[in-house]
């Protein structure tokens, strides 16, 4: 499969006529708890030629693409509004710069745009997007008897990030293991939490659960804790010129 991403990745190249300076994965694949029957959830961002940031009107700054029956969704966006993104704090981009799982990287734009990345975090910006991902999957497990494994996993690593921004000071890390040593909770509820990992390994997207109230009430209690601390939690002071001089270095 990584075959044929690589490959598919090197005609997007050549028909748009773009550089692609990362392609990785992200979703649960790279988050640390995929299913068997996980979609491969690629991401890029991309530069075009020179001349391509020297017109009036600006063009098109995203690619959309779902391939093998719908089993590849590729998705990116060109380097510019990634830069803007990152002045944001943007947490899907944060996450894409720190993927274990690499299709194509120019490596100098990687290791630029991640130093970088440490001046432009906010708490602020990611405990409220961390926040809403959470309360949103949580709606589907929240008081039912039966609900996808998935859900449960969405709301608690979005809920167990905003955990970690406001006990860490670095990044929130892409990997979901990473994360679960990272923070401060009970030992037994990460016993749990890794057992149900297993569980989800060995399960299809489809699969239907029940119970798990202790890890229920850790999604409740981190959500709760971030209503709480994210009033006097602190933004960026990331310098805009950084951003330009990293479009100037990888355009030019």
């Amino acid at each position: 499969m990584k075959n044929k991403i690589i490959g598919s990745l090197k005609h997007i190249e050549k028909e748009n006529e773009i550089e692609i300076l990362l392609a990785c994965e992200t979703g649960s694949r790279a988050w640390g708890f995929p299913s068997p029957d996980s979609d491969y959830d690629v991401r890029i961002i991309y530069k075009h030629k020179p001349e391509w940031y020297l017109t009036i009107k600006e063009g098109k700054d995203s690619i959309d693409l779902m391939l093998e029956e719908n089993e590849i969704d590729i998705s990116g966006w060109e380097l510019r509004k990634s830069l803007r993104l990152l002045q944001k704090s943007n947490p899907p981009l944060l996450e894409r710069i720190q993927s274990p799982e690499i299709y194509l990287v120019n490596n100098e734009f990687l290791e630029s745009i991640n130093t970088t990345s440490k001046n432009f975090y906010s708490k602020i910006a990611t405990i409220h997007h961390y926040a809403g991902m959470a309360r949103k999957a949580f709606s589907e497990v929240d008081g039912n008897s039966k609900f996808k494994l998935k859900k449960l996993f969405y709301s608690l690593r979005a809920s167990l990030a905003c955990k970690w921004i406001v006990q860490r000071d670095e990044i929130v890390p892409i990997e979901f293991p990473v994360m679960l040593e990272g923070i401060s909770i009970d030992e037994s509820i990460k016993t749990r939490i890794q057992e149900l990992i297993e569980l989800k390994s060995m399960k299809s997207e489809s699969y239907l659960h029940s119970g798990e109230l202790e890890v229920q009430d850790l999604i409740k209690e981190s959500l709760f804790e971030a209503d709480e601390k994210s009033k006097s939690l602190p933004s960026a002071n990331g310098n805009v010129n950084e951003l330009n001089n990293l479009l100037r270095q990888f355009v030019s």
